[in-house]
């Protein structure tokens, strides 16, 4: 007998494990007890419901997220996680969300100035203009005459020496150079929407450590800071996907001003729910946490910005 004409039959034993069951749910494993072939709707709501929150939990998680800092994170530890999204998901959905708004709609910079991306063959073009320097530069005579004469501070010579050990990196980076603007613009964009998710995701657990380390004796684990990170995180992509679609539809003055403002008070307000503590103190963690996530991010754009460049 197939799933199609048992799925109105209430079954004697799980499909899945084949232990006894009385009711909708395997108590043993889990799964369902009354089954039937899945269509195509449902398929894909099973796979996108693995990676993006959609189900009606998510708006309650979402009233919580945005107006009550550190009240989801708080709940979570507290025992009470059926009835709200699980902070991953949370996670994910937002960041899909907020890199959806910055690649689908139109530039937030202005790029109006810059030339038209030039066709491959002078692409091609400046390729061979940057090995032909790189010639000429291995080939011209190592003399004090040529180094007082290039012209180059002491601090551009020594930058020169030391890709010098590295030919082919200097090659890279002379091309880059040598590319118009609308090329380097081109490359960065692709490399910031190719790298920079991941590279933010990745600096998830870096958080987690900055915050371990600011409330080192609280006896939190380190799970319970990656726990907060993951939502705090989720709020700043919510909050800044919501700004850029106002900037885009030319809504600014005092409700950008003001979401601002939240965008700012929020993480010390959910630090002071979910780890108590003065105010004074916290809002000297909250200083030293934010200028160190910042410099993160930096630092990561860089990173991502001078992989694109070499390779």
């Amino acid at each position: 007998m197939t799933f199609k004409h048992q799925e109105h039959v209430a079954p004697s034993h799980c499909h899945n494990c084949g232990a006894a069951v009385n009711y909708n749910y395997c108590c043993v494993c889990g799964q369902e007890t009354r089954l039937h072939v899945p269509s195509a709707a449902e398929f894909i709501h099973e796979f996108v419901g693995h990676y993006i929150a959609f189900e009606g939990r998510l708006w309650q998680t979402l009233g919580l997220l945005l107006f009550k800092p550190g009240f989801l994170t708080w709940e979570y530890m507290q025992g009470r996680r059926a009835r709200y999204v699980q902070p991953l998901r949370v996670y994910l959905t937002f960041s899909i969300l907020f890199f959806a708004v910055l690649k689908l709609g139109p530039p937030i910079v202005e790029t109006s100035g810059i030339d038209d991306v030039p066709p491959p063959a002078q692409t091609a073009q400046t390729a061979q203009k940057a090995q032909k320097a790189q010639k000429a530069q291995a080939a011209a005579p190592k003399t004090p005459a040529t180094a007082s004469a290039s012209g180059k501070s002491p601090e551009q010579e020594v930058a020169d020496a030391a890709l010098g050990n590295f030919p082919k990196l200097a090659l890279r980076i002379k091309a880059f150079g040598l590319k118009s603007d609308a090329e380097q613009v081109a490359i960065l964009t692709s490399a910031f929407y190719a790298y920079v998710p991941y590279a933010i995701f990745c600096l998830m657990p870096l958080f987690a450590a900055l915050l371990k380390l600011l409330y080192l004796g609280s006896g939190r684990r380190y799970g319970e800071h990656l726990l907060f990170a993951l939502h705090s995180n989720a709020f700043a992509l919510a909050l800044l996907a919501t700004l850029i679609m106002l900037k885009r539809g030319g809504i600014g003055g005092p409700v950008t001003f003001a979401l601002l403002v939240w965008l700012a008070f929020y993480l010390p307000i959910a630090m002071r729910r979910v780890y108590g503590g003065s105010r004074l103190v916290t809002g000297l963690r909250w200083m030293v946490l934010g200028a160190l996530h910042v410099l993160s991010l930096v630092l990561a754009v860089a990173v991502a910005f001078g992989w694109a460049i070499l390779y």
